[in-house]
């Protein structure tokens, strides 16, 4: 089984801008906010996106699955066999989906910062940013959160040319890394509705209750 907390905070990490900030280590220059601003409105202005993801832990282990995303508040992560769990949201709130238990454990939607990247528009200059590198047609830009499991590190690598978000890499509060990569993705793809829902019959208990 996958490992709440890692599937919640590795969707946090996945792009979670538009963040109180804590603090900064350093002013960015010109040119950082330039290529920032460039990712906001790159990145704001794609409305759906599937692709496939792999993620990889500290240990090494992999796991690969498809992603899909639709704005506003629509998110399906899907981890592909054996496993059976995935991630689903619409708005109300984030559900662990187990469909081979045919249950769910669902996360209040204002506590996770995906929220933030399934919103109208996306704004990394208001996350709490400590270090900006440019390397090698990437740019890593990384940030410290509080998330439902304390606080983590998350540094997210952005294709320069393109403005697409390539990888991200979390630290979570205890130290372990997870990684995941993003390949084979398409923008602008009509999602069929279904692919944000789960059975009505599943058994689990909605956010706040």
């Amino acid at each position: 089984m996958i490992r709440r907390t890692a599937l919640m905070l590795g969707l946090a990490a996945a792009l979670s801008p538009a963040l109180p900030v804590l603090a900064q280590s350093r002013a960015l220059s010109a040119e950082e906010q330039q290529l920032i601003n460039e990712i906001n409105a790159h990145n704001s202005a794609i409305r759906t996106m599937v692709g496939r993801f792999l993620q990889i832990d500290t240990n090494g282990g992999r796991q690969e699955g498809t992603f899909f995303i639709e704005r506003p508040n629509k998110v399906a992560f899907r981890y592909a066999p054996p496993s059976r769990e995935e991630i689903v949201s619409i708005g109300r709130g984030f559900y662990v989906v187990d469909r081979r238990d045919e249950t769910y454990y669902a996360y209040p939607q204002d506590s996770i910062p995906l929220r933030q990247f399934l919103g109208d528009r996306i704004n990394l200059l208001n996350a709490n940013v400590i270090d900006v590198t440019n390397t090698d047609g990437y740019l890593s830009i990384t940030v410290i959160d509080e998330t439902v499991a304390g606080t983590v590190q998350v540094s997210l690598i952005f294709d320069t040319d393109t403005k697409d978000l390539a990888q991200w890499t979390l630290v979570e509060p205890n130290g372990s890394e997870l990684t995941f990569s993003l390949y084979d993705v398409q923008k602008g793809v009509e999602i069929p509705n279904h692919f944000f829902t789960f059975p009505s019959t599943y058994s689990g208990k909605e956010p706040g209750t």
